[in-house]
């Protein structure tokens, strides 16, 4: 897994024209935090900004569009580049629309990365970023088709939220990049259910974070630093023809249409067959493991690996009766060596990947397949890297819009053996 800081990894996609800017740089005057420039807007890059330049200076610009002309703040700078806000448009692109909400601006809430742009056209950026970022980071050339999910309008999709406490004891959400919190009456990402606007009503004494939770059953759980403040203790959640009791801090897949979603394409890219054996990794509290079972049937066998203890609890609730789960708890890398033989591997790391020594374990296992789950294209291209050094090529891939309005993706690709 390569630590270097995004600000690191992004620069170095400029490739050629990296030397030339850096030597531009030492002979101009370095930009200033809160300085003024106009520059064009270039290409998307991760991280949900754009690029652009001045006077041989890399920018990396939020609220902007490819192609627009803009007037950017900047609120940032370091050795490498600046950061800024686009606080003018003066060419406007045709993607550009009106930020539904009111707390989506420079200085404003930093939830939402692109509520300034179409729907459609967020997700051709994000294909973009998934393509750019498997060339450079995985030496991959490939395409990759970012899908809608429902919601149309990409609003009160999440079931997850995570509140800070502001200077007035309101609820609120981190602007971009800093501490300083910004409270709010409402969050327009935020399932419906959760009714946000009367959270926001309250005052609340100290600082502890405030969790709220929503589910496909209608539940709404309110916690504040792990503690119950309203609600059941245990979420029931109801996808298909499976039933998941799980805690409130127990991580859950945050959009509400996620689970089934990618549950169907999982299924899909594995191709299972009646007795075969699989593996979860950092499969939680099992959202996969449950259609894997039924998949497998019971001559075959799911083997659940995850280290939290929090999801394992869970896990062991759910698969209480069933002889073809097994679960085991700890590391990825200490748990996979004492399977015998899988023949299908399923992977949903956390946002830093799996890393060298889980892809270099499961490549000698020799599955069949393994189906990749990511939500970050960057750690998903290095570990994509690792499997065709260790015998492994990709063989299909597809996104899905699951963080409509931010910069962030959900890709599900399958490796088989070269």
């Amino acid at each position: 897994m390569d630590d270097k800081p995004i600000e690191t990894l992004e620069i170095t996609s400029e490739n050629s024209e990296n030397s030339e800017n850096s030597e531009n740089s030492e002979n101009s005057e370095r930009l200033q935090v809160g300085q003024t420039v106009t520059v064009e807007i270039g290409a998307i890059a991760h991280g949900g900004h754009c690029v652009a330049r001045y006077a041989g200076q890399v920018i990396f610009v939020r609220y902007a569009i490819p192609g627009e002309s803009a007037v950017v703040e900047i609120t940032s700078v370091n050795s490498k580049m600046a950061r800024g806000d686009a606080i003018e448009i003066l060419k406007k692109s045709p993607y550009r629309v009106e930020a539904p909400c009111q707390y989506s601006h420079p200085g404003g809430c930093g939830g939402c990365d692109f509520q300034h742009i179409d729907l459609g056209y967020q997700r051709t950026l994000k294909s973009e970023v998934i393509v750019e970022q498997f060339q450079r980071l995985g030496g991959l050339t490939i395409s990759c088709e970012v899908k809608a999910v429902k919601p149309d309008d990409g609003l009160h999709w999440r079931t997850r939220m995570d509140f800070a406490i502001g200077e007035m004891g309101r609820i609120g959400l981190y602007t971009n990049r800093t501490n300083e919190v910004v409270e709010v009456s409402d969050c327009l990402i935020a399932d419906q259910q959760m009714n946000i606007v009367t959270l926001a009503a309250r005052k609340w004494n100290g600082d502890d974070r405030i969790e709220v939770a929503s589910t496909s059953s209608g539940q709404v759980s309110v916690s504040r630093a792990g503690r119950s403040i309203s609600g059941p203790t245990q979420l029931v959640e109801k996808i298909g023809d499976f039933t998941y009791q799980v805690s409130p801090q127990s991580f859950w897949q945050a959009h509400k249409s996620a689970p089934s979603t990618l549950i169907d394409e999982v299924l899909n890219q594995l191709q299972i067959e009646t007795g075969e054996v699989v593996c979860d990794l950092y499969g939680g509290a099992g959202l996969f493991s449950a259609p894997l079972a039924k998949a497998v049937g019971d001559k075959g066998k799911v083997h659940l690996i995850e280290s939290d203890r929090r999801a394992i609890s869970d896990a062991q609730r759910i698969f209480k009766g069933f002889g073809n789960v097994e679960i085991h708890e700890g590391r990825v890398e200490a748990q996979l060596p004492k399977i015998a033989d899988p023949d299908l591997i399923l992977l949903d790391p956390p946002r830093t990947g799996a890393g060298e020594e889980v892809v270099i374990v499961m490549s000698r296992m020799h599955p069949r397949a393994i189906v990749y789950v990511s939500c970050d294209p960057a750690s998903m291209a290095r570990d994509a890297k690792l499997l065709l050094a260790n015998g492994y090529k990709l063989d299909q891939i597809v996104g899905y819009d699951l963080f409509p309005q931010t910069q962030h993706v959900e890709c599900v690709a399958r490796f088989i053996p070269a």
